[in-house]
Protein backbone atom coordinates (compact mmCIF):
# COMPACT_ATOMS: atom_id res chain seq x y z
CA UNK A 1 0.00 0.00 0.00
CA UNK A 2 2.85 2.30 0.99
CA UNK A 3 4.96 1.77 -2.05
CA UNK A 4 1.68 2.51 -4.23
CA UNK A 5 1.60 5.70 -2.49
CA UNK A 6 5.14 6.25 -2.46
CA UNK A 7 5.09 5.66 -7.06
CA UNK A 8 2.23 8.19 -7.24
CA UNK A 9 3.93 10.91 -4.95
CA UNK A 10 7.29 10.36 -7.23
CA UNK A 11 4.94 10.69 -10.38
CA UNK A 12 3.30 13.85 -9.55
CA UNK A 13 6.90 14.90 -8.63
CA UNK A 14 8.00 14.33 -11.95
CA UNK A 15 4.73 16.59 -13.29
CA UNK A 16 5.52 19.11 -10.66
CA UNK A 17 9.57 19.28 -11.62
CA UNK A 18 8.06 20.33 -15.03
CA UNK A 19 6.65 23.30 -13.92
CA UNK A 20 8.24 24.16 -10.49
CA UNK A 21 11.80 25.93 -9.43
CA UNK A 22 14.46 23.83 -8.66
CA UNK A 23 14.36 24.94 -4.75
CA UNK A 24 11.17 22.45 -4.75
CA UNK A 25 12.25 20.31 -6.59
CA UNK A 26 15.50 19.54 -4.08
CA UNK A 27 12.70 19.29 -1.30
CA UNK A 28 10.78 16.91 -3.05
CA UNK A 29 14.01 15.19 -3.91
CA UNK A 30 14.95 15.32 -0.52
CA UNK A 31 11.70 13.55 1.00
CA UNK A 32 11.52 11.16 -1.67
CA UNK A 33 14.90 10.10 -0.05
CA UNK A 34 13.53 10.30 3.25
CA UNK A 35 10.54 8.10 1.71
CA UNK A 36 12.31 5.47 0.45
CA UNK A 37 14.53 5.30 2.75
CA UNK A 38 11.48 4.77 5.49
CA UNK A 39 10.67 2.06 2.62
CA UNK A 40 13.07 0.11 2.95
CA UNK A 41 13.02 0.47 6.91
CA UNK A 42 9.02 -0.63 6.48
CA UNK A 43 9.95 -3.32 4.33
CA UNK A 44 12.89 -5.09 6.39
CA UNK A 45 10.22 -4.30 9.61
CA UNK A 46 7.17 -5.75 7.02
CA UNK A 47 10.12 -9.20 6.36
CA UNK A 48 10.28 -9.09 9.99
CA UNK A 49 7.59 -9.21 11.31
CA UNK A 50 6.66 -11.76 8.53
CA UNK A 51 8.72 -13.82 10.00
CA UNK A 52 7.84 -13.28 13.18
CA UNK A 53 4.01 -14.34 12.43
CA UNK A 54 5.45 -17.31 10.85
CA UNK A 55 7.26 -18.18 13.42
CA UNK A 56 4.44 -17.77 15.68
CA UNK A 57 1.80 -19.68 13.85
CA UNK A 58 4.64 -22.59 13.94
CA UNK A 59 4.95 -22.06 17.64
CA UNK A 60 1.01 -21.86 17.76
CA UNK A 61 1.13 -24.98 15.65
CA UNK A 62 3.33 -26.53 17.86
CA UNK A 63 1.73 -25.59 20.63
CA UNK A 64 -1.83 -26.54 19.24
CA UNK A 65 -0.18 -30.04 18.91
CA UNK A 66 0.96 -30.30 22.22
CA UNK A 67 -2.51 -28.98 23.79
CA UNK A 68 -3.68 -31.15 21.90
CA UNK A 69 -2.05 -34.10 22.86
CA UNK A 70 -2.41 -32.94 26.05
CA UNK A 71 -5.95 -33.10 26.21
CA UNK A 72 -5.97 -36.45 24.44
CA UNK A 73 -4.09 -37.30 27.87
CA UNK A 74 -5.72 -35.71 29.91
CA UNK A 75 -8.99 -37.56 28.44
CA UNK A 76 -7.29 -40.60 28.93
CA UNK A 77 -6.37 -40.45 32.32
CA UNK A 78 -9.58 -38.88 33.31
CA UNK A 79 -10.92 -42.80 31.66
CA UNK A 80 -8.35 -44.38 33.65
CA UNK A 81 -9.06 -42.99 36.79
CA UNK A 82 -12.57 -43.17 35.81
CA UNK A 83 -12.14 -46.81 35.57
CA UNK A 84 -9.51 -47.24 38.41
CA UNK A 85 -12.16 -45.10 40.91
CA UNK A 86 -14.70 -47.25 39.79
CA UNK A 87 -12.36 -50.32 40.64
CA UNK A 88 -11.12 -49.43 43.36
CA UNK A 89 -15.48 -48.87 44.62
CA UNK A 90 -15.87 -52.64 43.48
CA UNK A 91 -12.65 -53.46 45.76
CA UNK A 92 -13.77 -51.80 48.76
CA UNK A 93 -17.49 -53.09 48.60
CA UNK A 94 -15.84 -56.38 48.04
CA UNK A 95 -13.63 -55.46 50.99
CA UNK A 96 -16.65 -54.37 52.77
CA UNK A 97 -18.75 -57.31 52.17
CA UNK A 98 -15.51 -59.71 52.69
CA UNK A 99 -15.38 -57.69 56.14
CA UNK A 100 -18.80 -58.26 57.43
CA UNK A 101 -19.11 -61.45 56.49
CA UNK A 102 -15.37 -62.54 58.19
CA UNK A 103 -16.36 -60.81 61.11
CA UNK A 104 -20.18 -62.64 61.07
CA UNK A 105 -17.75 -66.06 60.67
CA UNK A 106 -15.74 -64.66 63.08
CA UNK A 107 -17.87 -64.17 65.77
CA UNK A 108 -19.58 -67.38 65.22
CA UNK A 109 -16.71 -69.37 65.55
CA UNK A 110 -16.28 -67.44 68.74
CA UNK A 111 -19.05 -68.16 70.25
CA UNK A 112 -19.12 -72.23 68.80
CA UNK A 113 -15.14 -72.27 70.70
CA UNK A 114 -17.08 -70.56 73.72
CA UNK A 115 -19.78 -73.01 73.94
CA UNK A 116 -16.83 -76.08 72.51
CA UNK A 117 -14.75 -74.92 75.64
CA UNK A 118 -17.84 -74.64 78.16
CA UNK A 119 -18.96 -78.47 76.80
CA UNK A 120 -15.29 -79.55 77.25
CA UNK A 121 -14.66 -78.00 80.42
CA UNK A 122 -17.76 -80.00 81.39
CA UNK A 123 -16.92 -82.92 80.13
CA UNK A 124 -13.27 -82.50 81.91
CA UNK A 125 -14.99 -82.17 85.46
CA UNK A 126 -17.98 -85.08 84.51
CA UNK A 127 -14.82 -87.56 83.57
CA UNK A 128 -12.69 -86.01 87.00
CA UNK A 129 -15.72 -87.10 88.67
CA UNK A 130 -16.39 -90.31 86.65
CA UNK A 131 -12.57 -91.34 87.45
CA UNK A 132 -12.94 -89.86 91.44
CA UNK A 133 -16.16 -92.51 91.52
CA UNK A 134 -14.05 -95.18 90.02
CA UNK A 135 -11.50 -94.69 91.86
CA UNK A 136 -13.95 -95.39 94.94
CA UNK A 137 -15.09 -98.13 92.95
CA UNK A 138 -12.28 -100.00 92.03
CA UNK A 139 -11.08 -99.74 95.81
CA UNK A 140 -14.49 -100.57 96.71
CA UNK A 141 -13.90 -103.54 93.96
CA UNK A 142 -10.40 -104.16 95.73
CA UNK A 143 -12.19 -104.52 99.37
CA UNK A 144 -14.70 -106.71 98.18
CA UNK A 145 -12.56 -108.92 96.10
CA UNK A 146 -10.13 -109.66 99.45
CA UNK A 147 -13.65 -110.08 101.46
CA UNK A 148 -15.30 -112.34 98.92
CA UNK A 149 -11.52 -114.14 98.98
CA UNK A 150 -11.91 -114.46 102.49
CA UNK A 151 -15.29 -116.12 102.08
CA UNK A 152 -14.26 -118.23 100.06
CA UNK A 153 -11.87 -119.24 102.11
CA UNK A 154 -13.97 -119.50 104.70
CA UNK A 155 -16.69 -121.65 103.01
CA UNK A 156 -13.96 -123.93 101.32
CA UNK A 157 -12.28 -124.50 104.88
CA UNK A 158 -16.40 -125.07 106.12
CA UNK A 159 -16.86 -127.25 103.08
CA UNK A 160 -14.04 -129.32 103.88
CA UNK A 161 -14.89 -129.86 107.78
CA UNK A 162 -18.30 -131.41 106.28
CA UNK A 163 -17.11 -133.18 103.79
CA UNK A 164 -14.55 -134.77 106.42
CA UNK A 165 -17.91 -134.61 108.56
CA UNK A 166 -20.14 -136.65 106.32
CA UNK A 167 -17.08 -139.53 105.89
CA UNK A 168 -17.14 -139.59 109.72
CA UNK A 169 -20.88 -140.45 110.35
CA UNK A 170 -20.63 -142.36 107.23
CA UNK A 171 -18.00 -144.35 109.00
CA UNK A 172 -19.63 -144.22 112.50
CA UNK A 173 -23.09 -145.10 110.50
CA UNK A 174 -21.50 -147.87 108.00
CA UNK A 175 -23.42 -151.06 110.41
CA UNK A 176 -26.77 -149.26 109.08
CA UNK A 177 -26.52 -148.96 105.78
CA UNK A 178 -28.87 -150.79 103.17
CA UNK A 179 -31.52 -150.31 106.50
CA UNK A 180 -32.79 -147.06 105.40
CA UNK A 181 -30.16 -144.89 106.10
CA UNK A 182 -28.12 -142.34 103.80
CA UNK A 183 -25.35 -139.96 104.57
CA UNK A 184 -25.38 -136.99 101.65
CA UNK A 185 -23.74 -133.97 101.38
CA UNK A 186 -25.80 -131.10 99.78
CA UNK A 187 -24.87 -127.37 99.16
CA UNK A 188 -22.30 -127.42 102.15
CA UNK A 189 -24.82 -128.91 104.46
CA UNK A 190 -24.83 -133.05 105.48
CA UNK A 191 -28.15 -135.00 105.27
CA UNK A 192 -28.59 -137.91 107.82
CA UNK A 193 -31.84 -139.24 105.89
CA UNK A 194 -32.88 -142.24 108.01
CA UNK A 195 -36.67 -144.02 107.06
CA UNK A 196 -39.09 -144.98 109.91
CA UNK A 197 -38.22 -148.79 109.50
CA UNK A 198 -34.98 -148.10 110.97
CA UNK A 199 -36.27 -146.00 114.10
CA UNK A 200 -40.47 -146.60 115.11
CA UNK A 201 -43.10 -148.61 114.83
CA UNK A 202 -46.17 -147.78 112.84
CA UNK A 203 -47.85 -144.84 114.63
CA UNK A 204 -45.33 -144.93 117.69
CA UNK A 205 -42.40 -142.05 118.64
CA UNK A 206 -40.88 -144.37 121.16
CA UNK A 207 -37.08 -145.55 119.01
CA UNK A 208 -36.75 -148.75 119.01
CA UNK A 209 -33.22 -150.52 120.04
CA UNK A 210 -31.09 -150.09 116.40
CA UNK A 211 -32.47 -146.98 116.09
CA UNK A 212 -31.12 -145.44 119.22
CA UNK A 213 -27.91 -147.25 118.43
CA UNK A 214 -27.59 -145.61 115.16
CA UNK A 215 -28.72 -142.08 117.39
CA UNK A 216 -26.21 -142.39 119.52
CA UNK A 217 -23.42 -143.56 116.48
CA UNK A 218 -24.07 -140.25 115.48
CA UNK A 219 -24.14 -138.18 118.49
CA UNK A 220 -20.82 -139.55 118.94
CA UNK A 221 -19.66 -137.75 116.13
CA UNK A 222 -21.83 -134.44 116.58
CA UNK A 223 -19.89 -134.49 119.97
CA UNK A 224 -16.40 -134.15 118.27
CA UNK A 225 -18.03 -131.21 115.83
CA UNK A 226 -19.25 -128.47 118.59
CA UNK A 227 -19.77 -126.10 115.93
CA UNK A 228 -21.98 -127.93 113.78
CA UNK A 229 -25.89 -126.84 114.35
CA UNK A 230 -28.36 -129.84 114.34
CA UNK A 231 -31.71 -129.80 113.12
CA UNK A 232 -34.04 -132.78 113.15
CA UNK A 233 -37.33 -132.92 111.16
CA UNK A 234 -39.93 -135.45 111.55
CA UNK A 235 -41.40 -136.62 108.01
CA UNK A 236 -45.05 -138.59 107.40
CA UNK A 237 -46.63 -140.10 104.29
CA UNK A 238 -49.83 -138.58 103.95
CA UNK A 239 -52.25 -141.25 105.36
CA UNK A 240 -54.03 -139.51 108.52
CA UNK A 241 -52.63 -140.47 112.14
CA UNK A 242 -55.49 -142.72 113.21
CA UNK A 243 -53.94 -143.50 116.49
CA UNK A 244 -55.43 -141.97 119.86
CA UNK A 245 -54.24 -140.14 122.65
CA UNK A 246 -52.97 -136.53 122.75
CA UNK A 247 -51.66 -136.80 119.00
CA UNK A 248 -54.46 -135.51 116.39
CA UNK A 249 -52.16 -135.46 113.05
CA UNK A 250 -49.20 -136.38 110.94
CA UNK A 251 -47.89 -133.06 111.74
CA UNK A 252 -47.99 -133.90 115.77
CA UNK A 253 -46.61 -137.30 115.19
CA UNK A 254 -43.78 -135.82 112.84
CA UNK A 255 -42.90 -133.56 115.81
CA UNK A 256 -42.91 -136.22 118.52
CA UNK A 257 -40.64 -138.34 116.65
CA UNK A 258 -37.96 -135.11 115.95
CA UNK A 259 -38.05 -134.55 119.52
CA UNK A 260 -37.75 -138.20 120.35
CA UNK A 261 -34.09 -138.25 118.20
CA UNK A 262 -33.06 -134.84 120.03
CA UNK A 263 -33.59 -136.37 123.39
CA UNK A 264 -31.44 -139.45 122.79
CA UNK A 265 -29.13 -136.74 121.14
CA UNK A 266 -28.97 -134.67 124.72
CA UNK A 267 -27.97 -138.20 126.44
CA UNK A 268 -24.34 -137.20 125.32
CA UNK A 269 -23.17 -134.27 127.79
CA UNK A 270 -20.94 -133.54 125.12
CA UNK A 271 -23.18 -132.28 122.62
CA UNK A 272 -24.72 -128.60 123.44
CA UNK A 273 -28.18 -128.21 123.50
CA UNK A 274 -28.25 -125.03 121.64
CA UNK A 275 -27.51 -126.33 118.71
CA UNK A 276 -30.06 -129.00 118.52
CA UNK A 277 -33.25 -127.83 116.60
CA UNK A 278 -36.54 -130.37 116.81
CA UNK A 279 -39.00 -129.92 113.73
CA UNK A 280 -42.27 -131.81 112.58
CA UNK A 281 -42.94 -131.66 108.95
CA UNK A 282 -46.17 -133.72 108.85
CA UNK A 283 -46.55 -135.34 105.07
CA UNK A 284 -45.64 -131.95 103.16
CA UNK A 285 -42.12 -132.42 102.43
CA UNK A 286 -42.33 -135.59 100.94
CA UNK A 287 -39.06 -136.85 98.90
CA UNK A 288 -41.11 -139.63 96.86
CA UNK A 289 -44.78 -140.61 95.77
CA UNK A 290 -47.53 -141.28 98.06
CA UNK A 291 -49.20 -143.22 95.57
CA UNK A 292 -46.75 -146.26 96.12
CA UNK A 293 -46.00 -148.23 99.55
CA UNK A 294 -42.50 -147.93 98.25
CA UNK A 295 -42.73 -144.33 97.94
CA UNK A 296 -44.70 -144.06 101.44
CA UNK A 297 -41.91 -145.80 103.01
CA UNK A 298 -39.59 -143.20 101.94
CA UNK A 299 -41.18 -140.19 103.15
CA UNK A 300 -41.96 -141.74 106.88
CA UNK A 301 -38.34 -140.31 107.71
CA UNK A 302 -36.23 -138.51 110.00
CA UNK A 303 -33.71 -135.97 108.46
CA UNK A 304 -30.76 -134.65 110.38
CA UNK A 305 -29.36 -131.33 108.77
CA UNK A 306 -26.26 -130.62 109.93
CA UNK A 307 -25.31 -127.08 109.35
CA UNK A 308 -21.55 -125.25 110.24
CA UNK A 309 -21.98 -122.10 111.81
CA UNK A 310 -21.65 -119.20 109.71
CA UNK A 311 -20.56 -116.88 112.48
CA UNK A 312 -17.14 -115.91 110.21
CA UNK A 313 -19.10 -115.56 107.56
CA UNK A 314 -21.75 -113.33 109.16
CA UNK A 315 -19.00 -110.72 110.38
CA UNK A 316 -17.49 -110.77 106.73
CA UNK A 317 -20.66 -110.15 105.19
CA UNK A 318 -21.91 -107.39 107.66
CA UNK A 319 -18.33 -106.02 107.20
CA UNK A 320 -19.44 -105.22 103.78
Amino acid sequence: MKIKQIALLIVGLVLVTSCVSPKVYKDLESKYATLKQENRKLSKDNESLLAGKTAAENELKQLQAAYDEAVAERDQLRSDYAATKSNLDNLKASYAALEKNSSAAIAKNSQKNRELLAQLEAKEQALAAENERLEKLKKALEERSNRIAELENVIATKDAAMTQLKNAISRALTDFEGKGLTVEQRGGKVYVSMENKLLFQSGSWAVNADGKTAVRSLGNVLAENPDIAVLIEGHTDNVPYSGNGALTSNWDLSTKRATAIVNILRENTAINPENLTAAGRGEYAPIASNTTEEGKAKNRRIEVILTPKLDELSRLLNEQ
